[in-house]
């Protein structure tokens, strides 16, 4: 163990300790989060809206408080960054998380409190950083430098009322302390560049003469960055560069159609791989256990959780289902879309995601999709854990690589059945295509049987097609779109053909209007 990361693990023991106690009683750590959280927000214009200090329970505050999605937020978020304070936290908000989001085109602009920024999102990295040295302690992570590929957004000081915006990234770079300069590529200035291809270029050669011991982001960004690293270096991989490598925190999308390739960038058994999970609502959770992909939920970071079960989401939204679970009943194999109550001042706010939960104390769930983002034209109800469990399972068999792809259904014209048509770019192409299809089709069924009892005899669906498209189509697309870089990531799955005919048009040289 070097020292520095001795240090950095003595410093670590109460997190470590206070961690340990979540993965006990969650129950305990949520109640508290909750009456915290309520308290903050007494004084709040939302507070007072909602009779804040008249509620004595969960139940209460479920009673009083409808689930929101951030349309439904918007109008307090305006009132924020025209200047107004204590509209939804009892502090000033100085900072604004913009997310295009995946499956809309509009901005969102997410309040980050000085509380959600130091107890939520640095907190969350730390407590990773924490239980990734316990679990391995003869690491030398903090010997070398962190290399980070944050996103394309600049951060704009004008903003209304004197707040500022700016991915998420560039705000938790803009506020980090200065001796983090010291363990860090690359420099503010070039981390905070706006245009994503000067700035990879300028992250390569900054980076290639450093000692990295580790790197950070969504998967399908940093392989642009790490070819374009290789590219510079003349280099076979990323090993030849940085001997020292040892860790990689991805989260964003799915790491499984990226494994192997990672694997040939990065050719040792020792590397270590953690997934965390984060957004610009909140840090939630990560990867404590090499051999377990699930995450632990993190319930003592400053945010409460309720549960909604998929089936009676739509009724949720509608204000007739609002029996919530929390932490105390949710259960496994089940999913659940989750809202939020944060120390950033959203109140049951509907995330967007659904997960599921694999083990129960300690609390470990894995993400399963979008609430928006799935396939359901013909009852087949494909959410993204089954298509990226299928597509994994079907490139291992067939020795294929997947840089990136996008699944559309093909509906159903003239009496005939409908299908799915998946658009992907290959790294590595299979041998057969027509036998891909085939195995992938069947994988699917495998691990969704809502799919496979469609496909049973051709009773409503046809089997699935492939379209392979051109190295770079992905990537031009969501340039296209103004979506490079950062937490801006490919929609896998959509209930209409927009996405798939404008991937189509452009692997075709056509211009597209989006």
């Amino acid at each position: 163990m070097s020292f520095t990361t001795f240090i950095f693990r003595q410093l670590s023991k109460g997190r470590l300790a206070v961690l340990d106690k979540t993965r006990q009683d969650p129950r305990h750590f949520q109640r508290e989060c909750f009456d915290r959280l309520l308290s903050a927000g007494k004084e709040t214009s939302f507070g007072k809206e909602h009779n804040f200090s008249s509620l004595k329970s969960i139940r209460d505050f479920q009673k009083s408080v409808p689930l929101r999605n951030y349309d439904a937020f918007e109008p307090y978020i305006e009132r924020l960054r025209a200047g107004e304070d204590y509209v939804l936290w009892n502090q000033k908000v100085k900072w604004f998380a913009k997310s295009s989001g995946t499956s809309s085109s509009k901005s969102k602009f997410i309040p980050i409190t000085e509380e959600s920024l130091y107890n939520c999102h640095y907190s969350g990295m730390k407590t990773l950083l924490a239980s990734y040295t316990d679990t391995n302690p003869e690491s030398s992570i903090f010997d070398g430098k962190a290399l980070t590929l944050g996103g394309s957004a600049t951060i704009d000081e004008r903003g209304i009322g004197n707040t500022s915006y700016g991915d998420l990234s560039a705000i938790l770079l803009k506020n980090s302390p200065s001796w983090a300069e010291l363990r860090r590529v690359p420099s503010k200035t070039i981390a905070l560049m706006s245009d994503f291809e000067k700035k990879v270029e300028a992250m390569s050669r900054a980076a290639v003469n450093e000692d990295i011991t580790n790197f950070s982001g969504v998967p399908s960004w940093n392989l642009v960055l790490m070819n374009k690293i290789l590219e510079i270096s003349g280099k076979n991989n990323l090993l030849e560069i940085w001997p020292n490598l040892e860790l990689f925190m991805h989260g964003g999308i799915s790491f499984d159609p990226y494994k192997e390739i990672y694997r040939k960038l990065i050719p040792t058994s020792k590397m270590n791989y953690r997934e965390n999970y984060n957004a610009s609502e909140g840090y939630f959770g990560f990867q404590d256990d090499p051999a377990d992909e699930s995450m632990l939920l993190l319930v003592d970071n400053g945010i409460f959780y309720e549960f909604i079960p998929m089936e009676k989401l739509d009724k949720a939204l509608k204000a007739e289902f609002i029996d919530f679970d929390t932490i105390e009943s949710v259960e496994k194999d089940i999913n659940y879309a989750v809202v939020l109550t944060t120390n950033g001042g959203l109140w049951r706010y509907l995330l967007g995601d659904a997960i599921m939960f694999t083990s129960m104390r300690p609390h470990k769930f894995v993400i399963t999709g979008r609430t928006q983002l799935f396939i359901n034209a013909f009852g087949e109800e494909l959410m993204i854990n089954n298509a990226e469990k299928a597509l994994a399972k079907t490139c291992s068999e067939k020795g294929a690589e997947v840089s990136n792809y996008t699944v559309a259904p093909v509906f159903m014209e003239n009496g005939g059945k409908g299908s799915h048509q998946w658009v992907i770019e290959f790294a590595k192409s299979p041998v057969d295509l027509e036998g891909f299809a085939e195995e992938l089709d069947k994988n699917i069924s495998y691990f969704n049987s809502d799919y496979e009892a469609k496909r049973r005899n051709n009773a409503t669906m046809v089997r699935l097609t492939i379209t392979p498209v051109a190295t770079g189509t992905f990537y031009k697309w969501m340039g296209s779109r103004g979506k490079l870089g950062g937490q801006n990531k490919v929609p896998r799955l959509f209930n209409k053909r927009d996405y798939v005919e404008q991937l189509l048009a452009i692997n075709k040289g056509e211009d597209i209007q989006n």
